[in-house]
């Protein structure tokens, strides 16, 4: 079979330890030299398998995207010599059986013969900024689950500030939120601290602040508070963050953004 890659090798990726295969010219023509050698995944190591890797003129090395774990040693190895993360289902449809190789080895002479292809892995720039778009998207669901709970503790104490406001987190509502914690129940004081559209609701909202809440709704739901406030200064941090990473990007999120459907997550 027509060999595509002169020096290569396929790695098989543990949580402990990687099993590297090398495949590179044997010493009389015409002939493939295997070697297979352990590492484990502490970077120590795995410095050692890319100073190996380099020795023996390695141009490519293969490996399965297994979990997470192929990261640290993708990540370290990109710096000197190209990376496939191969598809472990495109492995499977490859014709043959991996009886009696491991499967470093297989990997190594699908490589050798070019009988996988490489998955995209985005580059240094582009996963700094997915992290913090990612992370960001999780913290976004944490403040929303927050205010969920707020909203409970809220109906809990039978005020149904939620039918009368829009958001129970714009300026009226934290408003009354804050004066109930402090210990005003009274609803008609409540409803006049609404401000903007809100004032116009006076009636509804003296009957949607008339309830039970009471001192122990008011621990809850300002230990909540104060969770949502940290989240709010987190994610803000995180907005700066994206920012700055983003600005080498900037003309192309510029055009994207007038794709119908495709906005920024500040505009969505």
């Amino acid at each position: 079979m027509e060999i595509y890659v002169e020096r290569c090798a396929g790695i098989d990726i543990g949580k402990a330890d990687v099993k590297v295969c090398l495949r590179v010219p044997g010493k009389r023509s015409g002939t493939r030299r295997s070697e297979v050698r352990t590492f484990a995944t502490t970077t120590r190591s795995l410095l050692a398998l890319r100073q190996w890797l380099v020795e023996e003129e390695v141009t490519l090395v293969g490996m399965e995207s297994t979990g997470d774990y192929w990261r640290p040693v993708y990540y370290l190895l990109e710096e000197a010599v190209e990376c496939w993360l191969i598809n472990p289902q495109h492995i499977k449809v490859v014709p043959g059986r991996k009886t009696d190789v491991s499967d470093a080895a297989w990997i190594a002479q699908l490589v050798e013969h070019g009988l996988v292809r490489s998955s995209f892995v985005p580059p240094p720039p582009i996963r700094r900024l997915r992290d913090l778009t990612r992370f960001r998207a999780s913290l976004i669901h944490d403040r929303t689950r927050q205010v969920q709970r707020l909203h409970n503790v809220l109906e809990d104490a039978g005020i149904k500030l939620s039918l009368v406001a829009t958001d129970i987190m714009g300026v009226s509502g934290r408003l009354m939120i804050n004066a109930l914690i402090a210990g005003h129940r009274d609803p008609d004081q409540l409803a006049e601290l609404a401000i903007g559209k809100l004032r116009k609701k006076h009636p509804a909202l003296i009957e949607a602040l008339t309830g039970r809440f009471d001192d122990h709704h008011g621990l809850l739901c300002q230990m909540m508070l104060d969770q949502i406030g940290h989240l709010d200064a987190t994610i803000a941090r995180l907005n700066t963050e994206i920012d700055t990473s983003i600005e080498p990007f900037r003309q192309i999120q510029s055009r994207l953004v007038t794709i119908p459907g495709v906005g920024s997550a500040r505009q969505r």
